[in-house]
Formats: C-alpha cells, structure tokens, sequence
C-alpha cells in the first residue's frame, strides 16, 4: 500500500484530497503545517507528498527544501498563486509537479497515479542490465542512483528520470513534447520554462559533463558522449 502525506492548512480541501486518496486504495498521513509535515516524512515510509506552499510554521518551499536534502520521493506542489516565477521556484527546489488552486481532486489524484507509476517502472527496467554508463556517468536503476566520476549526485524523481530518458536515447534529438509526454504522461499547459527549468537544474548537477546534454534549437534536447 503505497503511502500519500497531505501537506494542507485548510482542512476542507485536506479533508477532500484524503478522500479521493483513500477510494484509491492508498493510505494517508495528513499534516496542517510544515512542521509537522517534516516530523511524519521523519517518522514514516512516504511514496509521495502533496505539499502546499502557503502553510503556518514553515512554508512548503522550506519543506521541499529539507527534504531534498536527503530523499527524491516524488513531490507535488500546490499553489494559489499565478505567478509563474513561483512554479519555476518550485522546480528549481525539487518539485517533481505542481497543481493551481482551485484544483480538481480527480486530476490531482491522475497526477499523483503518474508519478508513481512511472517510479515503480523505472525501478524495475525492462532492459536485463541494472545499470548504464555512458563517459563516467554511472546509473544504477535498482537504487535510482547516479554517480559521476566516482562520487554519488543525488537527483530529483523527475530529473532522474529525464537524465536516464536521455541517456538511453544517446545521439537522438528529444523533443520537448516528447519528455513532456513521457515524464508528465498528460496536456502540459504552460511554456517550455517548466523543462527549460529541469535541464538547467540537471547540467548544474552534473557538473563537468553539463556538455553532454546539448540543447537543439526551437526543438529540444540531446546527450552526446564527450569526445
């Protein structure tokens, strides 16, 4: 039973979410402030977290914050806010997904489905090796780790999962519709800033190979071995 923990301040719209979560088979933790957010994430396995950012005590940008210091579980952000700066934020933070209040409760829940799906996958590839390594970039799918040169870089669910779409598609253009789909899996609404974002966060993590991931112009994306 995969767990949901519901980061809410108002408890009509935690109390609706939980619900939703609940009909689904999936077992819920709930917390009305960042603090005790962070004491349940401490205290329980959680598959996924659904976190306001307005919240009393500590805001869900300090809340993503700690948790990516040691955990890539898949994080989905609510916002009322329209301002796409504060969606970009989220991202660079290390959200995987963002919902705009007012949400529907059924797409909600569509998006965290997809999430969790496409991390049971990934952990359980269909190729015969466990890992892939292209220059000294190392992955290793049963842990969901990288390494690179030697040391281990901690990533993101959602830039994981683009880095390794990436390499597994060496020397072949990706276009943004195309990781769109694959790494959303639903309409994405909104420009290419969101992916731009992900790409920017991935070439910082990786350093001195940030060249390998080449970006095509008015296209998308492409990994390219270092000569």
């Amino acid at each position: 039973m995969k767990t949901i923990l519901i980061v809410e301040d108002e408890e009509i719209l935690r109390e609706i979410s939980k619900d939703y979560f609940l009909s689904e088979g999936y077992r819920v933790l709930e917390a009305a402030d960042g603090k005790t957010a962070l004491a349940l994430f401490q205290d329980h396995e959680v598959d996924l977290i659904v976190l306001d950012i307005m919240l009393p005590e500590l805001d869900g940008w300090s809340v993503c914050r700690r948790i990516r210091k040691t955990s890539d579980v898949p994080i989905i952000m609510l916002t009322a806010r329209v301002d796409e700066d504060d969606t970009l934020l989220g991202f660079e933070l290390g959200a995987d997904d963002y919902v705009t209040k007012p949400y529907s409760p059924p797409v909600l829940l569509a998006r965290a489905k997809r999430l969790l799906e496409s991390r049971s996958k990934s952990s359980k590839p269909a190729q015969p090796k466990d890992s892939l390594i292209i220059d000294d970039i190392k992955v290793h799918f049963p842990s969901r780790t990288v390494t690179i040169n030697g040391a281990r870089v901690n990533f993101t669910h959602t830039e994981f999962e683009i880095l390794t779409y990436l390499m597994e598609n060496q020397g072949i253009v990706i276009t943004r519709e195309q990781l769109i789909t694959k790494i959303w899996g639903y309409a994405y609404v909104g420009d290419d800033r969101t992916v731009n974002t992900h790409i920017r966060n991935l070439r910082t993590k990786l350093g001195d190979k940030a060249a390998m991931i080449v970006t095509i112009v008015r296209t998308g994306y492409k990994f390219e071995a270092q000569a």
